[in-house]
């Protein structure tokens, strides 16, 4: 065999032993988020919907449409671990360039992740989870043979009717506003111009409910953090206030055992079992507090504090810097990347500090989205619960996490969180290039998040400071009416 012909071979053999491992690489990954993501369906659906104590077809559709929603969840985190993963990739080659053992770690791997998260997503949001929610809600046509079969038949039908009800919406949308020669002769290419133009919305969509479900979820962390972490007071003796608690409980709790059982007393006992239950509610908070260890009654709750509050103001200032470089460098708006060129230059001027910073506040920005979106009066309902929640309510938690997380690396990138550019097909999105929105949306997300700090802040402060001198105590004025002698 001629030298060039080895050459030739030897560079077709290591192609194909690196693609080999790059699908060993993501198919073990998926596998670990697969069994972290069952596990966690596990803990929260409803058993009573998976025995064939009933219906053994019922049981089995339902385990069936819980494997999609488990996929559909697998996806979501892979779509989370994404950003933060190609960022520390960089920094691990930047910081061990000739590592044989890191070699793996190349641009080839990382722009195949990006490419299936991109895929599976897409897959996940158009197809499986309308396949779930239709499958659990089939019967099969009338006429036909009762059988799991029946039921996939319909669902199939009907998932195609909706696919095209969906696809005629997308086409008429893009016919008007793309109203030229090349936009209508781009409608017909389903798979180049149809799929990118619909996640394209939904992407716009769940960056939309990013920005509005973030700053209310920092607002919640606030709140949670102190309910949560003992609360320091000021001028606050707890002995005396704890001492003060139990000679009322005990007070009212003789007057209850003493009461005689009589028509005109139901009224009155009735009001002192929910004084009763008040006064034991705050006993018990307060014996908490008077437990806890001097060191958690004083240092931790305002490190938790501090570190959220760090969090938040880095985030916009960084937010903030980004504005003014959207207005001064076109470089800083948003942009896909065909090649992920790792290993060459750090994506923050801090250099590995700064990356592992970037990594601390997307997963901290994740974390604020989810919280505020189950904290919003809009989608409280759909807050799962241990082991009493049902499948259709799981189906809704995977969309509505698939949506705020494949979101993620563009609202990062949007913001500027991060200067790692979209891999792939999310860097095609057509808004991306639109200098008014993204200036808006980060207009918006510092506005936003900067009010709601405030407002938060300067309550709690003003808060304090009026239980700690006692002017909680104060009786408030009663304002009355000369007409009629009425209070107003």
């Amino acid at each position: 065999m001629a030298p060039v012909e080895q050459d030739a071979l030897a560079v077709r053999e290591q192609l194909f032993h690196e693609r080999v491992r790059e699908c060993i690489i993501c198919a073990l990954l998926f596998a670990s988020l697969y069994i972290l993501c069952h596990f966690i369906i596990t803990h929260f659906k409803k058993h009573a919907d998976f025995t064939a104590v009933l219906d053994d077809e019922d049981a089995a559709v339902n385990r069936i449409a819980l494997g999609l929603c488990t996929f559909t969840l697998a996806v979501a985190l892979g779509a989370v671990l994404l950003l933060p993963f190609s960022i520390i990739s960089n920094e691990v080659l930047l910081s061990f360039p000739q590592n044989y053992y890191i070699q793996w770690l190349n641009g080839s791997l990382i722009h195949g992740l990006w490419n299936l998260v991109f895929l599976f997503s897409n897959m996940s949001l158009v197809f499986l989870m309308p396949f779930a929610y239709f499958f659990t809600e089939s019967e099969g046509f009338a006429g036909s043979k009762k059988g799991i079969m029946a039921r996939v038949y319909e669902t199939s039908v009907v998932l195609l009717l909706l696919t095209l009800l969906v696809l005629g919406m997308v086409w008429v949308a893009s016919a008007i506003v793309g109203n030229d020669a090349a936009s209508r002769q781009s409608l017909y290419d389903l798979w180049e111009y149809y799929l990118p133009y619909l996640y394209s919305c939904i992407s716009l969509f769940g960056v939309l409910l990013l920005l509005l479900c973030t700053p209310f979820g920092l607002s919640t962390m606030f709140t949670v953090t102190g309910k949560l972490l003992v609360k320091p007071r000021l001028l606050e003796d707890l002995d005396e206030q704890l001492s003060c608690t139990r000679f009322e409980e005990a007070a009212v709790s003789h007057r209850i055992r003493s009461g005689k059982a009589s028509c005109w007393l139901n009224l009155d006992m009735e009001m002192l079992r929910e004084q009763f239950f008040a006064i034991r509610s705050k006993r018990r908070k307060l014996e908490l507090r008077h437990r806890a260890s001097p060191w958690q009654r004083n240092l931790g709750y305002p490190l938790a504090m501090l570190v959220l509050l760090a969090l938040t103001g880095i985030s916009v200032l960084i937010v903030c810097f980004h504005v003014l470089e959207l207005l001064l460098d076109d470089a800083a708006m948003p942009r896909g990347m065909q090649d992920a060129s790792l290993g060459q230059v750090s994506f923050s001027i801090f250099g590995s500090f700064g990356a592992a910073l970037q990594v601390v506040l997307i997963f901290y920005l994740m974390v604020s989205s989810v919280v505020g979106f189950y904290s919003s009066p809009l989608f409280t309902r759909l807050l799962p619960e241990r082991q009493d929640t049902p499948l259709t309510k799981i189906i809704g938690n995977c969309v509505s996490l698939l949506v705020l997380s494949s979101a993620l690396p563009v609202f990062s990138r949007t913001l500027g969180i991060t200067r790692f550019d979209l891999l792939g097909d999310f860097g095609r999105f057509n808004w991306l290039g639109n200098f008014y929105i993204v200036f808006l949306y980060n207009m918006g997300f510092a506005g936003l998040t900067t009010l709601c700090l405030v407002k938060k802040v300067s309550w709690a402060v003003q808060a304090e400071l009026i239980h700690a001198f006692g002017l909680h105590k104060l009786p408030l004025p009663v304002t009355r009416c000369r007409t009629r002698s009425k209070p107003c």
